[in-house]
């Protein structure tokens, strides 16, 4: 993961990297993933920089949520997908290491999706029961 110094997406924010930007606020920057899952495919980021969602402000976190509903109609108006995807890796999974949400046009047979494991994984209301008190 990337330290705030050199984080690409705190340079992308900061302009010294150039980017195909589609929206910039105060608080976010949007721009064209440099390597997409499908045309379109937009990457929203705070420019001050977070690794995880749960260290977002709501505010900003509402913000960016904005944001992506607003890019999901102009993607739907733009490219008429099948669908779309808005998707957030966090933890060790942040390739990046700066919170980033990914916001792509979907296609029948674009070849995108889940791997899932053969494991059986248990579903139970003990395990809801315990979110549920954790939140």
């Amino acid at each position: 993961m990337e330290n705030k110094v050199n984080c690409i997406f705190c340079k992308i924010a900061n302009k010294e990297v150039e980017s195909n930007i589609v929206y910039e606020s105060n608080n976010i920057v949007a721009f064209l993933d440099v390597d997409p899952i499908n045309e379109g495919h937009i990457l929203v980021v705070p420019k001050e920089h977070y690794l995880d969602i749960e260290e977002l402000p709501i505010k900003l976190l509402n913000e960016i949520m904005e944001l992506s509903q607003r890019i999901v109609k102009a993607l739907k108006d733009i490219y008429k997908p099948d669908g779309y995807s808005i998707m957030q890796n966090g933890g060790a999974f942040n390739e990046i290491g700066h919170f980033h949400l990914h916001i792509f046009p979907r296609y029948q047979n674009d070849g995108f999706g889940w791997k899932c494991t053969e494991n059986e994984i248990n579903v139970s209301q003990e395990i809801a029961s315990n979110i549920r008190k954790s939140l």
